[in-house]
């Protein structure tokens, strides 16, 4: 999967790929970034064979967990990698600044199957972390919790390993 769109504010289309090695027991995941240079070649800035979750965490025979890769994207500038969930996904949003991709905002949308759903919005520039938890028969409120969890320096995407931190 290949995306294009301008992610240092150069007006150059740099590129966001994501391979997979499907002869891996495992089917591991890759994503690297390239920023598009002036003279029209390509350079790698970041790779990362942990932000995504291998296809088969326990190999091809092994239990399987109901995450999956879902769609990569690039808006404003941001870089945006969706998973999916068994009963829902979640979000991982990267601006490039102070030269690395930092991860700038989490969002995730989740049913426990039993009529409810969670909707978790962190942005982790602000530190502001929103929390609900609602009825979707009735779109009844029945939490709602919104706290400051300043995280510094924000992490980096290189250094974030799928499904290994609880806020993110």
């Amino acid at each position: 999967m290949e995306v294009e769109g301008d992610l240092n504010k150069d007006s150059l289309p740099d590129k966001a790929i994501v391979t997979q090695d499907t002869i891996n027991e495992n089917a591991p995941y890759r994503l690297q970034v390239f920023f598009k240079e002036t003279n029209g070649n390509y350079k790698l800035i970041v790779t990362s064979t942990k932000i995504i979750e291998p296809q088969y965490p326990d190999g091809r025979d092994g239990y399987s967990t109901g995450n999956d890769f879902g769609a990569i994207s690039i808006n404003k500038g941001v870089l945006n990698l969706r998973f999916d969930l068994l009963r829902g996904n979640f979000k991982h949003k990267f601006r490039f600044q102070k030269g690395n991709f930092e991860l700038i905002g989490y969002s995730e949308v989740s049913s426990n199957g039993q009529g409810e759903m969670t909707t978790i919005d962190f942005n982790l520039s602000t530190g502001v972390r929103i929390e609900k938890l609602e009825r979707y028969d009735t779109d009844k409120l029945l939490s709602y919790k919104k706290k400051k969890i300043l995280i510094r320096p924000l992490p980096k995407l290189q250094d974030i390993t799928a499904m290994d931190n609880e806020l993110y």
